[in-house]
């Protein structure tokens, strides 16, 4: 099961800019419409402290992260729903993703975010009224909207007043809603330093904020396998995911032969310093198959 972000906006906005600087990718990026034709996609870690934690106890061979799939989407014009600019091509792009990060250039001569953010509404909400299939509404998907700033600017987002005014019909209420103010041409030059340089500098990025952001506004949970202690991975399943399942994503064995799992929390699993020792403690639950995973278990399936 894999989850995805598409960014999308205007053209010209700094999207292709935002995607370089999460995946380090190189991708064209210049001034006219268009640039992105067929999406960009690429996979980001998301950043997980807890997985850190748990790492420096086990010091596996291996651990890995969680992941993220973020697209690429070209820029969205004014009757985009009617086919403009590719628009029906690009629509459709932003349907099989799960979340929308919407870019909002907030820089330059006279930027006018507030118009720009009610004209990628309405063509969601066009194209929606369009569509026969009333499930998976581009309207409905949860929205970050990224205010793209430059450090020149004292800017502050759109009141909520607007947003309440922008959301007012209920059958066109995004999920949930995040806003988030990030200089995206800043961030693409930092991406291009090693971790070494940012220290020496003491600079912080803010995509890990974003990152979290993406994760969070999806509700995703994050459980985790510690596979003979040689390997410990992250793993992401919706909230109220039952145990099963989860053990599905892991290996299909989990789910069609699965016998019971045991879970420990992961805050326990750091006071006790091992599994052993959490078991020993009494720490460790035995579990069904109708238990529903909590963010932070630690899951040892049994078959």
């Amino acid at each position: 099961m894999s989850f995805s972000v598409g960014i999308v906006g205007l053209p010209n906005v700094g999207k292709s800019t935002l995607f370089k600087a999460l995946t380090k990718k190189n991708v064209e990026i210049a001034d006219y419409p268009f640039t992105t034709i067929e999406p960009n996609i690429g996979t980001i870690a998301v950043p997980d402290e807890r997985l850190e934690k748990i790492k420096k106890i086990l010091k596996p061979e291996k651990a890995l992260p969680t992941t993220i799939k973020v697209v690429d989407i070209a820029g969205l014009i004014k009757g985009a729903h009617q086919g403009e600019g590719l628009g029906n091509q690009f629509l459709a792009q932003i349907r099989n993703c799960d979340a929308i990060i919407e870019v909002v250039k907030c820089f330059g001569e006279n930027p006018q975010p507030e118009k720009d953010i009610e004209t990628i509404r309405e063509e969601l909400k066009m194209k929606d009224l369009q569509s026969k299939e009333k499930e998976n509404l581009l309207s409905k998907k949860p929205v970050i909207y990224l205010f793209n700033v430059n450090e020149k600017n004292h800017f502050s987002p759109p009141s909520d007043e607007f947003f309440k005014t922008l959301f007012e019909k209920e059958e066109f209420q995004p999920k949930k809603i995040k806003k988030i103010i990030i200089d995206v041409k800043f961030e693409q030059e930092l991406s291009e330093l090693s971790e070494k340089e940012k220290e020496e500098l003491q600079i912080n990025s803010s995509l890990d904020q974003l990152i979290k952001d993406c994760y969070n506004i999806l509700d995703l949970v994050t459980f985790y396998t510690i596979k003979g202690g040689k390997e410990v991975r992250a793993w992401t399943v919706p909230q109220h995911t039952t145990v099963d399942i989860a053990g599905g994503k892991v290996h299909s064995d989990f789910r069609e032969k699965f016998i019971k799992a045991e879970v420990l929390k992961w805050e326990k699993f750091i006071e006790a310093g091992s599994w052993s020792k959490a078991k020993e403690k009494g720490w460790v639950n035995v579990v069904g198959r109708d238990y529903l995973v909590e963010d932070g278990d630690i899951i040892e399936f049994k078959i």
